[in-house]
């Protein structure tokens, strides 16, 4: 079992940047893909970045692409979402989510096995 408790949410202007954090429980951290979606009221979650190792990269949705960064440090079992010139329509709660097998691409949330509570990111116009 694993545990997910996300950090880093909250308002920001237009064009701001936000950083968002994910602590993991469990000494397999390294071994699942980690995966950032968001939320919006009366919507399913969509999928936003994910990763499988470090320094390897990150796969994006190609509204973030350019704007948002993922990293991973498996030694501290966190993951991270650098969120830069953040726009209004980025507003949503933001979920941290992994998934026990390395595979890059996997964007189907069905497909994550953990997820954490969520954290809200708010962008004002």
């Amino acid at each position: 079992q694993v545990q997910l408790v996300e950090s880093g949410g909250g308002l920001v202007q237009a064009g701001g940047s936000l950083r968002l954090s994910c602590t993991a429980s469990g000494r397999t951290f390294s071994r699942y893909t980690m995966a950032w979606f968001r939320q919006v009221p009366g919507k399913e979650h969509k999928f936003v970045a994910s990763i499988t190792w470090s320094p390897g990269g990150g796969y994006y949705a190609d509204s973030v692409k350019g704007r948002f960064t993922i990293s991973r440090d498996n030694a501290k079992n966190t993951v991270n979402l650098q969120m830069n010139n953040l726009k209004p329509e980025d507003t949503a709660v933001y979920y941290c989510a992994a998934r026990e097998v390395l595979q890059s691409r996997v964007v189907n949330s069905s497909q994550y096995d953990y997820w954490g509570q969520g954290t809200q990111v708010t962008v004002s116009s």
